[in-house]
């Protein structure tokens, strides 16, 4: 026998547990590479909302907003027609309401609801007391309710404590009252 059939053996053992070893070896490699290919081609997951920032839909209450009803005179009840047959379905975020009654003098926006009632008697307020004029409309603030000092027949907004800005909210309404509220002959000074 020679020496190069007595190697041959060991040659083919060393070469099979190469083989052995090398096969899984690669096997993991390549599983290990796949695993980084995929997690980098993948979207990212999207957060997931936390408590306080939901993104499902605020549940609106269904029954009417209560508000007073007043007695409205004849110019009274057609300016507050006038008024309300013009206001939006939609305060910035806050959708429409139904309200108890006054339907042609009242209407209600979101939850807690921002109201607004046309008509009644013209606020008095002490002379040193402030009015805004904002967007072209003086208001009297008195509790959270911004009442109309400069129009013909009188408009109240009454923002609820939870909406900031509460002057951002009734200038929301002033284009409209401008258009179909007419002005009233007098006015406080500091509305001029």
């Amino acid at each position: 026998m020679s020496n190069d059939q007595a190697a041959r053996p060991a040659d083919r053992s060393a070469k099979l547990i190469a083989a052995a070893i090398a096969l899984p070896v690669a096997a993991l490699a390549g599983w290990g590479f796949f695993q980084v290919m995929r997690s980098a081609d993948a979207p990212a997951a999207a957060p997931k909302p936390s408590a306080s920032t939901s993104t499902s839909p605020k549940v609106m209450p269904t029954a009417p907003v209560k508000m007073a009803v007043s007695a409205l005179g004849e110019r009274q009840a057609t300016v507050c027609r006038a008024l309300l047959s013009q206001l939006p379905e939609q305060v910035r975020d806050l959708p429409r309401r139904e309200v108890s009654g006054g339907f042609e003098q009242n209407a209600a926006w979101g939850d807690p609801a921002l109201t607004l009632t046309c008509g009644g008697t013209t606020p008095t307020f002490p002379p040193t007391d402030d009015v805004y004029l904002l967007d072209g409309v003086c208001w009297h603030e008195s509790a959270g309710t911004w009442t109309t000092v400069d129009r013909e027949v009188p408009v109240s907004v009454t923002v609820p404590a939870g909406l900031d800005g509460p002057g951002e909210w009734v200038s929301e309404f002033s284009k409209t009252f401008i258009e179909t509220v007419p002005s009233a002959e007098t006015m406080p000074t500091g509305c001029r």
